[in-house]
């Protein structure tokens, strides 16, 4: 009965085990994504800083990935998607805000799945340390 149960418990905890790898990687990924989002988001921020003083200045527009047109800025006004493919005119400054409070939200979604991220290896370590007693 004895090697019943322990092979029992065995595959529970190689279940678990593989079932933590998972989520590591579930999360692993998710951050990732967010990295990326911030320093997209620093990077256009400091972009933004170039057109300050720009007005009647041509500047290269990003048509799409590697395709660029001259443009001249007739405004300092810039036309921000708020979601749903709804625009409104923002100044400079506004968007800036805006990328900064963006960037802040990311921020908190990345310390959570940190936290989260520590919390399933204090489980594993605890896993471990009852497998070794």
């Amino acid at each position: 009965m004895t090697n019943e149960k322990t092979e029992q418990e065995q595959q529970e905890l190689i279940f678990k085990f593989s079932m933590y790898e998972r989520q590591i990687r579930e999360i692993q990924q998710q951050l990732e994504a967010i990295e990326r989002g911030i320093v997209d988001l620093n990077t256009l921020n400091l972009g933004l800083n170039d057109l300050i003083g720009s007005k009647d200045k041509e500047i290269y527009a990003q048509l799409g990935k590697g395709i660029f047109v001259n443009a001249k800025l007739n405004s300092e006004m810039l036309n921000v998607d708020i979601g749903d493919g709804n625009f409104v005119k923002k100044s400079i400054p506004d968007t800036k805000e805006l990328i900064g409070e963006q960037t802040k939200k990311l921020e908190a979604i990345k310390k959570e799945l940190e936290g989260s991220l520590e919390d399933i290896e204090k489980e594993l370590t605890g896993m471990m340390n009852k497998l070794s007693n």
